[in-house]
């Protein structure tokens, strides 16, 4: 198991856990990431991350893309 931001780009992940406080949980799930989810990174741009999840593209920061473990 590791954070989504070590994951490579264009390999197809599957969620295990979400980490961080309560809030960062409800709105990472809001957005698609559950476990045993799939997830794409598409590419990184600076400090942000681009990822599919659910047939959608969301960018999310670094620092959150650290509490998705895959």
């Amino acid at each position: 198991m590791m954070p989504l931001t070590l994951a490579g780009v264009g390999d197809e992940n599957t969620v295990k856990r979400i980490g961080g406080k309560k809030d960062v949980r409800k709105h990472l799930e809001n957005l698609g990431f559950v476990a045993g989810s799939s997830v794409t990174i598409i590419n990184t741009l600076g400090d942000n991350v681009i990822v599919r999840v659910k047939e959608a593209r969301v960018a999310i920061s670094a620092e959150m893309a650290q509490k998705i473990y895959v």
